[in-house]
């Protein structure tokens, strides 16, 4: 396995293996890797020749008052699991690398990124458009895999590949969860024990909105208000917003007609986890 921490060496060598005649598939990462990205790259690793996964924190992505310097990281961990998944090259670049002291161009989504996260995270997936723009470009895979838990960035990326023509096929990994449900994140380890066990609230509030609907209910007021009862009994939960829109648009829905994604942010602490289903009739 190879490690690339340049930018311009990344480049220099899928053009050199394109060449060659093999196919990339790629799994983004900001590292702390946990079975939900080895999970990705294992469903990539079925798809392609060369396997590449890189692992960078991208500053442009987190705001003002967020935990970039607080975001765990280990790479001499992410080196050995990424060797383990057959992965054949990581690309590890610094931010220096990545981005000119002067950098004046942003990619930016302007529909899907109003609502949910973006709503509170006001530049986040300008970020997050901009640095997978540039590892599309500098990766040049045919094949890129992202995980459903972050199902609003899934969406974006989505659509920026088909708005700006990117020749790459993204492929949607599933949501991988600890043994009691909770969703796997590189944010979990800041949660103390007590807040392990309260944030169990994000599933179970999606296993009762999930109920609901196949018991009929169609409302999403009524669904809502439950999910919310739910949460508000948890001591540390503080909730940033529980959703209900399309799964296609983002746009809100009143009712489960239509495939809907529920998507939910609640605090603890400090650490602000995120969960997601949709419900399909």
């Amino acid at each position: 396995m190879d490690i690339i921490k340049s930018p311009e060496a990344m480049q220099c060598r899928v053009l050199e293996l394109k060449r060659a005649g093999y196919s990339i598939g790629f799994v983004p990462t900001m590292g702390f890797l946990h079975e939900g990205h080895l999970s990705l790259m294992r469903l990539a690793r079925s798809t392609c020749d060369v396997l590449v996964a890189s692992i960078f924190v991208n500053p442009i992505q987190f705001g003002p008052n967020e935990d970039l310097g607080a975001y765990p990281r280990d790479f001499e961990r992410d080196e050995t699991l990424c060797e383990q998944e057959g992965v054949d090259i990581v690309f590890y670049p610094d931010p220096v690398g990545m981005y000119a002291a002067d950098a004046s161009v942003w990619v930016d989504e302007d529909t899907l990124s109003r609502v949910l996260c973006g709503a509170s995270r006001p530049g986040h997936f300008r970020g997050v458009c901009t640095v997978v723009a540039k590892l599309f470009n500098l990766v040049l895979p045919d094949v890129a895999v992202f995980g459903e838990k972050d199902a609003q960035q899934l969406r974006i990326i989505e659509r920026m590949v088909r708005d700006l023509n990117f020749p790459v096929k993204i492929v949607r990994g599933p949501i991988v969860r600890e043994a009691d449900g909770l969703a796997m994140s590189s944010r979990n380890k800041h949660l103390s024990e007590s807040q392990r066990k309260d944030a169990l609230c994000l599933r179970r509030s999606l296993d009762i909105a999930q109920q609901l609907a196949e018991s009929g209910e169609l409302s999403v007021g009524q669904i809502r208000l439950r999910m919310v009862e739910l949460i508000e009994k948890v001591p540390e939960a503080e909730m940033d917003y529980i959703s209900f829109v399309d799964d296609a648009t983002l746009e809100a829905v009143d009712q489960l007609v239509h495939p809907v994604l529920i998507a939910l942010a609640v605090k603890f602490g400090s650490t602000r986890l995120i969960d997601n289903r949709v419900v399909v009739l």
